[in-house]
């Protein structure tokens, strides 16, 4: 990976997109978040992507933003974070499977693009901070409604307030990581379940992330109203019949994702 080039995509099925400024910690300047957001934006728009694996470079996952750079700065901060939140949207919004590489530390913005991907894969000396108050800032990248959501009210608090560090292990007990995986396993961990994510059926995946991300959020009449859409979706494609044959026929289905001509 060069150092000139802050985000770096290799494109697939399974895309990974790295963060790469390893002398600043995968800190994001300007052009880092311009390509992130266009990297997320191109996948969602491919019809080939269907799993996004998003990590850092050189041992850190993301030190959030940069705030020593001043370059391409917009006179007042709103129009920067503007473009900060499209980039917290994308993530969201992305109907495909998300996975979060995490070593090192992922402090900050980079605490929020780890945490609202749908799955995160840390390693045990990986460090998370809300690190915004001891910056004499709040929280951004979708933090305050991540946490809630997360790890509950109480947790959500004192992570927001303290700006606590917390590794690996505490992590996944808090809701913040799904995995936690040695250093060395992490890759393999990452290829194997994204292996699995990949066969996975693409329409129906997009629709379970849609309805969890959104449930949470709606009372029960309206979650089982959305699931009745969903379900008619999944059920114009073919995919289920798919899946039908291989159970009878005690095979593996292969999912495509395309509708039913």
């Amino acid at each position: 990976m060069t150092a000139e080039t802050p985000v770096i995509v290799e494109h697939g099925p399974i895309t990974t997109i790295t963060i790469n400024r390893p002398r600043v910690k995968n800190a994001l300047n300007g052009e880092a978040w311009r390509l992130l957001g266009e990297a997320l934006n191109a996948a969602a728009d491919d019809t080939e992507v269907r799993v996004v694996v998003l990590t850092g470079a050189g041992g850190d996952f993301c030190a959030g933003a940069d705030l020593a750079d001043r370059s391409g700065r917009p006179a007042h901060p709103l129009p920067n974070m503007h473009r900060v939140n499209k980039v917290a949207q994308a993530i969201h919004d992305l109907p495909k499977p998300t996975v979060a590489k995490v070593d090192g530390v992922a402090v900050g913005a980079g605490m929020n693009l780890a945490i609202g991907c749908d799955l995160v894969v840390a390693t045990p000396r990986a460090r998370f901070s809300e690190i915004f108050a001891r910056r004499g800032l709040s929280l951004d990248l979708g933090g305050s409604w991540l946490l809630p959501k997360l790890v509950g009210l109480r947790q959500a608090q004192r992570l927001a307030l303290l700006a606590d560090f917390v590794q690996g292990e505490e992590a996944r007990e808090l809701g913040l990581v799904t995995w936690v995986v040695e250093p060395e396993k992490i890759d393999a961990f990452v290829d194997d379940l994204t292996g699995k994510l990949l066969a996975g059926p693409p329409v129906a995946l997009a629709q379970n992330k849609q309805l969890v991300n959104a449930a949470v959020d709606m009372t029960l009449a309206q979650a089982l109203q959305a699931e009745a859409r969903a379900q008619t979706v999944n059920q114009g494609g073919e995919d289920p019949g798919a899946a039908r044959e291989a159970f009878v026929n005690k095979t593996e289905p292969v999912f495509t994702g395309r509708w039913r001509a």
